[in-house]
């Protein structure tokens, strides 16, 4: 028999962040979150994300065992913003039991019920700045530090339970240093002209603050035409600042402005921290700082993280003179891997800048969605 019981202390909190350390505990390509981090994305006092959430935590347990959790959560920006009455799951991690999955999600329905939603959709996380997705392809790729990893079995759960596929997302790899870089570098030479563009280049994280409220203008301006988009707000957007610029590599991050001095694009890319954080392990200390510390110094990966574009310049070639930036500096590190986090399939204009990358497409995810 299956027991559901919603988390309501620290330590069922722990327990729950703790549950997919033990289910992973032998799976090479599973890459574990800091446990200080995923504690924090769920207190309310230090996750804005949370201001305009309702959130519950549920864990599952047979024979005394948990066996399974599941996050459930309504973004009321995003049931206000765009009209969907939509309860979120995110943070699902289960044993192979149909049963288990079944109570857990019958647990987010009755959630969702309570609210007044009438559909569950996931995984997916608070807002668009989240992991998102169930694996469908590419189990034996190791994940990154953005996105989550799952068995070939929650696919096969969601489907006989009835869900229906709501979203579908790739992820590629490429190098940059694999192509002749004289098309691009000749063309963002000419775009920068023409356009009279310039490109900001930082050597300290301190630098990059006061310009990210506008780099989310940005992005929100980039996407605000996806159906599934909401706005970052600028709670959230402290949230980055605070939790995540320094986390990143200055000159990894890269402004576009025009002559007025205004942002017209952007691109933020960040060290490959997988190993690393399977090497911490869960903990900064004794050990994991300096793992992390290691990667972000001497990674011979990079990860896509967020990329934005203006519309009115989407179309101008502005995407040459971002990858004369990149691969300066991947050809000065050697980094030899480029990955794309998820993207929407839908979202062609974004395929479509790395073509010319012969990229390999090594995981798709999806959300999946049933009415309640």
């Amino acid at each position: 028999m299956v027991t559901i019981k919603e988390v309501t202390n620290k330590k069922e909190l722990k327990d729950f962040i703790l549950f997919s350390f033990e289910l992973f505990k032998d799976n090479p390509y599973w890459v574990p979150p800091l446990i200080s981090e995923e504690m924090e994305t769920f207190d309310k006092e230090k996750n804005p994300n949370l201001e305009n959430c309702d959130l519950k935590l549920f864990l599952a347990y047979k024979n005394n065992k948990i066996v399974g959790k599941v996050a459930a959560i309504v973004n009321w920006d995003e049931v206000n913003e765009l009209g969907k009455k939509k309860t979120r799951f995110g943070w699902f991690d289960v044993i192979d039991d149909l049963d288990v999955t079944k109570a857990l999600l019958d647990k987010v329905a009755e959630f969702g019920k309570e609210k007044g939603m009438d559909h569950i959709e996931g995984p997916l996380g608070f807002s668009n700045l989240d992991k998102v997705g169930v694996l469908s392809e590419g189990f034996n790729e190791i994940s990154t530090m953005i996105s989550w990893y799952s068995l070939p079995y929650y696919v096969e759960h969601f489907e006989k339970l009835g869900m229906d596929k709501e979203k579908e997302y790739i992820e590629s790899i490429f190098s940059m240093l694999d192509v002749d870089p004289k098309g691009f570098m000749r063309a963002s030479k000419m775009i920068k002209e023409r356009y009279k563009l310039k490109v900001m280049n930082f050597d300290n994280s301190a630098d990059i603050i006061p310009y990210v409220d506008e780099m989310f203008a940005v992005f929100n301006t980039t996407y605000e035409k996806l159906q599934s988009y909401v706005t970052i707000t600028p709670q959230q957007i402290e949230y980055v600042k605070r939790k995540h610029i320094s986390f990143i590599n200055p000159e990894y991050i890269k402004f576009i402005m025009d002559e007025h001095n205004n942002m017209i694009a952007f691109t933020i890319v960040m060290p490959g921290f997988a190993e690393a954080l399977q090497k911490a392990k869960g903990k900064l200390f004794p050990f994991g700082w300096w793992h992390l510390l290691q990667a972000k110094k001497h990674s011979k990966e990079a990860v896509f993280y967020l990329i934005g574009v203006l519309p009115e310049y989407q179309k101008k070639g502005v995407t040459a003179v971002i990858f004369e930036e990149y691969y300066k500096v991947f050809k000065a590190k050697n980094i030899r891997t480029c990955v794309r986090t998820p993207e929407l399939e839908e979202n062609h204009a974004m395929h479509n800048l790395w073509k010319n990358f012969n990229p390999r497409i090594h995981k798709r995810r999806r959300t999946y969605k049933k009415d309640i």
